[in-house]
This record gives C-alpha cells, structure tokens and sequence, in this order.
C-alpha cells in the first residue's frame, strides 16, 4: 500500500531566468525524514517555475537556458501579453515543457540519482521570485 508520510516545503528566492541546484535540500530532508526506502515528489508552485533534473555546471545550465531561447524567445511576442501585459508568456511556455513536478526513487536513504545528475528548479519568469517548493515523501 503506497502512502505519503511526511511534506514539507522549501522557499527559494530566484534570479529571473535562473536555475537552482536544491539536491542538498532534498537529501537534508530525506535524512531528518528517516525514509530508508520510498520515492520524493518535488513540485514546485507557480506557472512560471518548473522542476527537472541537469547536470548542475555552469556552461550547461547556459545552454539549457540558450535551447530554451531558441524554443520559446523571451521577446517574442506572444497572445498571452494581451490578457495580461505583462509579457511573460515565454516563462508560462518554458515552464509547461519542462513541467513542474519530479519524482525521485530513494534507496538506503539516498536519493538514487546519477553521478552527475541534480535537482534544480527553474524560475522562468521575467523578473526575481520567491519560489515554494513542496516535498512529498511516499513509502
């Protein structure tokens, strides 16, 4: 029987157009949460952020923000601005492709990712953000 045993949150202040490694987060909170064996889901509130998983160095979170760019322009000019005004529809688009939400397998009390692979969270919007992170641990 899957049942969740435990939440909890972590709040980030972002960068506009920024990526943050939270793997050391995560693992702190599987830790104090003693869960041995399970699996974490991260999400992230807001339409404009979005949780994935990268290899954390810094010319290959440039590329990823530059494919993203090359995607979904910043200064396109999008029919969400109509509505709004505020000409963030990039940041909704960017957001909705890479999602916002992940799950993450622990074992031992670790989580099982690869030797370069870590959590980060993205906030695509056009300016800095306080960003709320939920943590749901399932076993």
């Amino acid at each position: 029987m899957v049942k969740m045993i435990k939440s909890c949150k972590i709040y980030l202040k972002i960068k506009e157009n920024a990526i943050v490694n939270i793997t050391e987060k995560v693992q702190k909170f599987v830790d104090e949460s003693n869960i041995k064996d399970g699996v974490v889901m991260i999400f992230t509130k807001g339409s404009t952020s979005a949780v994935t998983t990268i290899e954390y160095e810094p010319n290959l979170v440039k590329d990823f923000l530059d494919c993203l760019e090359k995607i979904a322009p910043m200064d396109a000019d999008y029919e969400h601005h109509k509505t709004w005004g505020d000409r963030n529809g990039a940041s909704h688009l960017r957001a909705s492709l890479i999602g916002p939400s992940l799950a993450v397998p622990i074992e031992n009390g670790q989580l099982v990712l690869g030797t370069w692979q870590q959590i980060v969270v993205c906030n695509f919007d056009r300016c800095k953000r306080e960003r709320e992170i939920r943590l749901y641990f399932i076993r």
